[in-house]
Formats: structure tokens, sequence, C-alpha cells
């Protein structure tokens, strides 16, 4: 009866237009203040909930993706892949999808993919006789590798609130995304090839080629550096957001992309966008504290233990309301609601929570291209100037890749784990 009382209640709040932070924040306190239980546990979670040192990471992350988005170094990138494959069938897809897929391994943000490339190939692809929404479609869905492909904010997220090895997620994600680019690249050759015509790139000289990767080249090493630093063990997530956010700086100026109001802009847009992950965190760190002191975690738990028998129902039935929350709510929101009731049931079930977060990344990245608030969709509208009917029309091959990848990484599990257990 409780239970069904708050969802009634987070429901109601939801829907009314209160932001999650408050809805998750308030609802904790009327929650502890009904139990007769002391208020003063609000700052303390509050606190707890900020007092870790990876938590930085997620700033500095920000405001590397930024700098890169305002330096314009999309551009570079992309026109380095598209000289090495523009040519082929689907070619301008596959370089699209290509190139989030390396500045994924530098961002861990979708929305800074998505923008950063999508302000470059929208027009390449729209010129050269790419249908409008498969465009915008391909590019929403190819951001959402930024949060899956490490590194990656929500990793971070899940990896402090359920005290994983961060690393261990960063490492696990790395094949399913591999397998979700290679699911898109492929779709968009077969798009090409027996779809709506496309002209293709002339082939680009080795002369040609060559300068574009070159002036690509700092790009790849920076995501080499970022990414290698961390799995070598030479330095934290933290410590490797840092240096990233140095180098990017240094990349940018160097590259002449840059200017004082660029920076101004990056500083502002990771400030918003930190400030609102940390409220949701700090109003979750609140309901979190709530609903564990009226047991409602264990309640669910034992009640998955005796209704829900098979990893495969537990995980079906969280993926449907993963699904329906997608509908209302952004990705941390999501995270940040559901992890403290669902990470007690796993150890009963058997589920290794590594696995489990890369289920529940993929779920998420479901979440940012599907109506009517999924984020990219408005990303992307934005940037293409264009409506998001658009996008939505477009995405909907790419939400059944997703899903199709989820059921890769469901049936075959050693695709996430192998990496965090052999190496």
């Amino acid at each position: 009866m409780i239970v069904a009382l708050i969802i009634f209640a987070l429901l109601m709040l939801l829907l009314s237009g209160v932001p999650v932070a408050f809805v998750l924040g308030g609802l904790g306190l009327a929650m502890l203040l009904l139990a007769d239980m002391s208020p003063l546990m609000v700052p303390m979670a509050l606190h707890a909930s900020f007092d870790s040192f990876i938590l930085l990471s997620v700033p500095l992350f920000l405001l590397m993706s930024n700098i890169l988005l305002q330096g314009g170094v999309g551009k570079d990138l992309f026109n380095a892949v598209q000289s090495w494959v523009g040519h082929w069938p689907g070619g301008l897809g596959i370089a699209t999808i290509a190139s989030c897929t390396i500045f994924s391994a530098i961002s861990g943000s979708s929305v800074a993919t998505a923008a950063t490339i999508g302000s470059v190939a929208i027009k390449e692809m729209t010129d050269r006789g790419y249908h409008r929404p498969f465009v915008l479609g391909l590019i929403a869905a190819g951001g959402t590798l930024g949060i899956l492909i490490p590194p990656s904010i929500p990793m971070i997220v899940y990896g402090v609130i359920t005290e994983e090895s961060i690393v261990d997620l960063f490492l696990a994600g790395i094949g399913p995304g591999l397998i979700m680019a290679g699911g898109f690249i492929a779709f968009s050759f077969l798009y090409a090839t027996f779809g709506k015509a496309c002209t293709p790139v002339p082939k680009a000289s080795s002369r040609e080629r060559n300068a574009a990767t070159l002036r690509a080249l700092p790009i790849v090493l920076l995501a080499v550096v970022i990414i290698g630093g961390i799995y070598a063990g030479i330095f934290t997530p933290t410590e490797s957001a840092a240096i990233g956010v140095a180098l990017s700086l240094l990349l940018v100026l160097a590259l002449k992309t840059f200017s004082w109001d660029g920076f101004k802009v990056a500083c502002m847009a990771t400030m918003k966008t930190t400030i609102t992950i940390f409220l949701i965190m700090a109003g979750a760190k609140v309901f979190g504290k709530a609903i564990t002191l009226y047991q409602i975690p264990q309640e669910i738990s034992m009640f998955v233990s005796l209704h829900i028998g098979s990893t495969g129902l537990f995980i079906l039935a969280v993926c449907l309301i993963l699904l329906l929350m997608g509908f209302f709510l952004e990705s941390i929101s999501m995270l940040l609601i559901m992890m403290p009731v669902l990470y007690p049931s796993l150890a009963p079930l058997g589920i290794d929570p590594i696995w489990f977060g890369i289920i529940f990344v993929i779920m998420i990245e479901c979440a940012l291209i599907t109506p009517p608030v999924g984020l990219n969709l408005f990303v992307i509208q934005a940037v293409a100037g264009g409506k998001v009917v658009e996008v939505v029309r477009g995405v909907w091959p790419f939400i059944l890749l997703m899903l199709g990848c989820l059921l890769i990484v469901y049936f075959f599990p050693i695709v996430a784990l192998y990496l965090p257990f052999y190496l």
C-alpha cells in the first residue's frame, strides 16, 4: 500500500511539471516527516551525496566536451573519417557513426556527441540526397553512443550509487558500444544500397586523405590518452577528465578555432548541466534515504525473490518499466530513481551488477531518442533547425537496433563482461 501511494505521488508530481530534483527531495522529506524522523537527515544525506572525489569528473568531462564542441573539432574529425569511407555506399552515414564513436571516447556525453557531429554531418548528408528524417535519426542515435562507449557520465553516476568499479563499467561498455555502432553502420550501408539513392562522395586522393587524417590525429590521440590512461592505471577517471580539459584547451587553441566567447559559452553550458545533474542527485539521495528507512527496497527485493524466479523475467520487467519511464524522464533521473530500488534485488537473482549496468545504460540510450522528452531529439532539432517530428520519424529503426543490441548483451553476457574479467 505504501509503495503504491509513493508511486502515485511521484507520478502526479512529475506529470504536473514539478522539476525532478524537487519532486524527489520534497517527497523524501515528506516521507521522513510523516514517519516522525528527524529532518536533519536531509542535510546529512545531501552532504553524503557529494562526498565523492569521482563526482568531480562529471563537470570536467562536460567542460571538455563543450570546449571541443565550441572549438569545432567535429568538422576535422568528420572530414578525416569521410576521406577514408565517404565513397563507399552509405559512406557519409558510416563516417557519421564512426565519428560519433571516436568522439564518444572523449566526451562522456550523448548531447555533446550529437551536437558536435550533427553540426557538420547534417548538411553534408542532406546535400548528397540522404532522406532528412534518416539523417536526423542517425545522428540522434549515434549521439547516444556517448554514454555507452567510455567515458560515460551515467556510468560514473551508476558506479557512485552502487559502489561498483567505474573502470570495470567503462570496460564493459566497449564491446556493446562497438556492436551498436556496427549495427548503425550496417543499416546505413543497407539504406544506401537498397533504399533511397544517395550521391556518393568522390574518392579522396592519398594527399587529401593524409592531410585530413593529420589534422584530426590530435583528437584521436586525446581519446587514447583519456581512455588509455584510465585502463593502464596511470590516473583515475577524475584525473583523466582534468587532463582532458587541459589537452582539449591546448588543442582548440592550436587549431585557432576557439575564442574567449566560445570559452564562456562552454563554461555556462557546463555549469547548467552540472547543476541540473547534481540537484537531481541531491534530491534522489534524500528520496533514497527515505525509502530505505521505510524498508521499501528490502520489500521489493523480497517480492522479487518470491515471485520473480528468473533473471529473464526480472530484466524484461525492468526494461518495460524503463521504456515507459523514458517517455517522461531524462536519463540521470531514471538512473537515480530506479537504482536504489532495484540494486538490492540483483544479488538474490545472481545478476552481475556490472552486466546489469550496461543493460540499464542501453535502456537509457533508448530513452534519449524516444518522444516526447528524448533529449537528443531536441538537440538534433535545434542543430538542424527543423521540426522534432522529423527526428522522431527517423529514430525508430535505430531504437529497434538498440533493442537488438540489448538482446545480444542479454543472451551473451561475455560481450560486456569479457574485458572487465580478463584485463
